[in-house]
């Protein structure tokens, strides 16, 4: 998280591309989970927040939030009954309290410290940053959690060098993307972080589509055995002048999940112009989106736990320098193309679904109003970082 150490002190135009990152097989269940786990159920769908205080559990639960990833000293006996309480999942720390609470299905995963990828606070006394925590640690702390409770899975979260690999918050290992096929071999769910909406970084703030990129990588590097998650900004974090409008969070999630995120976590803490833990919950714009995101991806969870078309639709953008990118979803009779413009500007884009014919109509999910098919062909108007859900009633050739 970008917070770690806060934390710790309080296609060319006309082009045609081909839907990204389909995989013929169900997305991955972490490895580990037991059969009792949400995390096996096809109606769930991993929504968290990232270190928020349990006392904001209903508020977050009405926010369409369903886990809580870490807890601040924690998990404490107090802390997991307040979860419960609101029926709340929790990825949290493996201490003598969570051991002891094993047999509770609150705890859904268990989890490494944030960022071991960065470069790590000297000792006490010491000033200054040594190395980041070596992979084989990481490795090695993973079979530990492992050997105390095999039925959970462990979850790693990496910092934003996943995604930029000039990130210079990894000390002397800077540019070496490298580490992170050994990193995530000690996790059953690798997830990682970056906020391009409110960084002060030229190569990173604005070009939200890092935080897919992300994602890809992420897939890339692990195996089918374990599931990728990622976090998404949705407060100025540390940057007083910048933050993510709720349209272009509602872009990231959808960028991500596209790409094939299993699984998302909010950062909602602000530190500037003021702090505010549960700073999502502060901001009224923000969480009436951020809720109405949830509550979709909620109602759609069996289709996004089912599996992605390879190749399923084919994607047409007007406009070269603004591609859109999209995924194909068959479920319970119907075929779903979800699709998010990658860029800050407007184009017209025209869908080819394959497999389609006849004449149809694609039902736009919240938005109420259709579009017209044929032979699995539409099109359909994109703003900066829209995001658009279909739903076609399936046929066949």
């Amino acid at each position: 998280m970008k917070c770690s150490l806060v934390w710790m002190i309080l296609l060319v135009a006309g082009s045609v591309q081909f839907a990204l990152h389909a995989d013929d097989d169900p997305p991955a269940k972490p490895a580990g989970s037991s059969a009792a786990s949400p995390l096996n159920d096809e109606n769930f769908f991993p929504i968290a927040v990232w270190v928020q205080s349990p006392a904001n559990a209903s508020k977050y639960r009405a926010a369409g939030i369903n886990t809580y990833v870490g807890l601040w000293q924690g998990p404490t006996d107090q802390q997991l009954a307040e979860l419960k309480r609101e029926g709340l999942s929790v990825v949290c720390s493996q201490n003598a309290a969570g051991l002891k609470h094993k047999d509770d299905p609150t705890i859904i995963a268990w989890m490494h410290g944030d960022e071991p990828d960065n470069a790590q606070a000297l000792p006490k006394g010491q000033q200054g940053y040594g190395p980041p925590v070596a992979p084989s640690k990481i490795i090695e702390d993973y079979q530990r959690l492992k050997a105390a409770d095999p039925t959970r899975p462990v979850l790693l979260n990496l910092g934003q060098g996943v995604a930029w690999d000039g990130w210079y918050g990894r000390g002397v290992r800077t540019n070496h993307p490298e580490d992170y096929p050994d990193y995530v071999k000690g996790s059953d769910i690798a997830s990682f972080d970056i906020y391009p909406a409110c960084h002060d970084h030229k190569d990173v703030a604005g070009k939200l589509w890092m935080v897919a990129d992300g994602v890809s990588r992420l897939k890339k590097w692990t195996t089918p055995r374990q599931s990728v998650w990622n976090c998404i900004e949705c407060t100025h974090i540390s940057n007083a002048n910048a933050r993510a409008t709720p349209q272009q969070v509602k872009a990231e999630v959808w960028m991500s999940l596209i790409r094939g995120s299993q699984g998302l976590i909010y950062f909602c803490h602000q530190f500037k112009p003021t702090f505010i833990e549960a700073g999502l919950l502060a901001d009224e714009e923000m969480v009436k989106e951020v809720t109405a995101v949830n509550q979709q991806i909620q109602k759609l969870a069996m289709v996004l736990n089912s599996p992605s078309v390879p190749e399923g639709v084919t994607v047409t953008s007007s406009v070269k320098d603004v591609p859109v990118e999209a995924m194909v979803k068959k479920h319970g009779g119907s075929t779903y193309v979800f699709a998010v413009a990658m860029r800050d500007g407007a184009t017209k884009v025209t869908f080819r679904v394959v497999g389609e014919s006849g004449a149809a109509q694609a039902e736009v999910l919240g938005e109420n109003r259709q579009v017209d098919v044929r032979d699995g062909a539409f099109s359909d108007d994109f703003k900066p970082w829209s995001v658009h859900l279909y739903r076609l009633a399936t046929s066949s050739r």
